[in-house]
C-alpha cells in the first residue's frame, strides 16, 4: 500500500518556526516510504481566516521547497463531503443547546494551552433546536500506537465527555472535518503536533463509528516559546513572514529546523534530507525557541 501523507495548515496567521518543522517531518516521512503527500487548506474556522493568508502560506511551502501531489484541497469546498459524513454518523449524535463559546471553540483545533471541560451530558436526552451536534462518547479507553510517543491509552468518555463534531451537517467541527478530509483523501498516515495526541482519540472514535481503519499517527514534539506554550502570534520572531523580510533563505531555515530535529546541520532542503529521515533519530523533546536559537536567524 502507498503511504499517503499531508500537509494541512490553517490560514489563520503566517506560517512558524513550529509549523514548519511539522511539516518537514510530515513530508520526510511520508517520501521516505516512497509515498505521495497531500496539501490541504483548513479554513472552516472562518472568523480566524485572514485574507490573503492562504496564498501566503503555498509560496512559502513552495520557497521552503516542498511539493506535493496533485491539487490543493480547501475545506470550505468540501461541504457535499461532511455533509455525507454527518448522514452516516447521525445515530451517534445529539443536538445540543450549549454557549456559543463551547461552539465556537469545538471549530478549530483544541491545544493544551486552551482548557477543554468536560461536557457533562446536559443535552443527552433533549431533541430540540441543534445549536450543535456532539459524538456520544461511550466509556473506555482508547489505544492507539504513536510513531515517537509509543502506546497512548485515553478515556475521551472521562476526559472530554461527549465532543461536538459540527454546527451543522455542512459544517463540521474540526475533529469531523478532518475525519471526513482524510479518509475521502485515503491518508494513510497524519504528522502533527503532540499537542494534538488528546485529538486522536476521538477521531479514532469518528473512524471506528464509520467502519473505518484509521491512519497510523505520529506527534511532533512542539517548538514553544519561552513561556512553555506553543508558538502564536506573541512570538512575532518565529514568523516565517519576519524571517524572509530579513533575507534569510530557505536552505538555512530548512538547514536550522534540520538540526533541531537530530538530522545534522548545515544549509539544507527538504529532498536533501531525505536519506538522514528516520523517526529513530527524530528528537523526542520540545524545543525550546530561546533568544539564542532566534538568533540563529538573522
Amino acid at each position: 500500500m502507498t503511504v499517503t501523507g499531508r500537509l494541512a495548515p490553517s490560514p489563520t496567521g503566517s506560517l512558524h518556526l513550529g509549523n514548519v518543522r511539522t511539516f518537514l517531518w510530515a513530508w520526510l516521512s511520508a517520501r521516505a516510504q516512497g509515498g505521495r503527500v497531500l496539501l490541504r487548506v483548513e479554513d472552516l474556522d472562518t472568523p480566524r481566516v485572514r485574507p490573503g493568508t492562504t496564498a501566503q502560506m503555498i509560496d512559502d511551502l513552495r520557497w521552503l521547497g516542498f511539493d506535493w501531489d496533485g491539487e490543493i484541497e480547501v475545506q470550505t469546498g468540501r461541504r457535499e463531503v461532511y455533509r455525507a459524513i454527518f448522514g452516516k454518523l447521525k445515530d451517534r449524535l445529539f443536538p445540543c443547546r450549549c454557549t456559543r463559546g463551547e461552539i465556537a471553540a469545538a471549530a478549530s483545533a483544541p491545544h493544551e494551552d486552551e482548557h477543554e471541560l468536560r461536557y457533562p451530558g446536559t443535552c443527552r436526552t433533549y431533541r430540540g433546536p441543534a445549536a450543535c451536534w456532539r459524538f456520544r462518547a461511550d466509556p473506555g479507553v482508547v489505544e492507539f500506537d504513536d510513531r515517537l510517543f509509543g502506546r497512548q491509552a485515553i478515556d475521551v468518555a472521562a476526559t472530554i465527555g461527549d465532543f461536538a463534531v459540527a454546527k451543522s451537517p455542512e459544517q463540521p467541527a474540526y475533529q469531523l472535518a478532518v475525519v471526513a478530509d482524510d479518509l475521502a483523501q485515503g491518508v494513510t498516515e497524519v504528522v502533527r503536533g503532540d499537542d494534538l495526541i488528546p485529538s486522536t482519540a476521538r477521531q479514532i472514535l469518528l473512524y471506528r463509528a464509520l467502519g473505518a481503519e484509521p491512519p497510523a499517527y505520529a506527534h511532533v514534539p512542539l517548538v514553544v516559546g519561552p513561556d512553555g506554550k506553543r508558538l502564536a502570534k506573541r512570538h512575532g520572531d518565529a514568523r516565517l513572514a519576519t524571517i524572509r523580510e530579513r533575507g534569510i533563505p530557505p536552505e538555512r531555515i530548512i538547514g536550522i529546523l534540520a538540526g533541531w530535529s537530530g538530522l545534522g546541520s548545515g544549509d539544507a532542503t527538504p529532498s536533501c534530507l531525505l536519506p538522514k529521515w528516520a523517526w529513530a533519530r527524530a528528537a523526542r523533546e520540545r524545543l525550546v525557541l530561546t533568544p539564542e536559537r532566534l538568533a540563529e536567524f538573522r
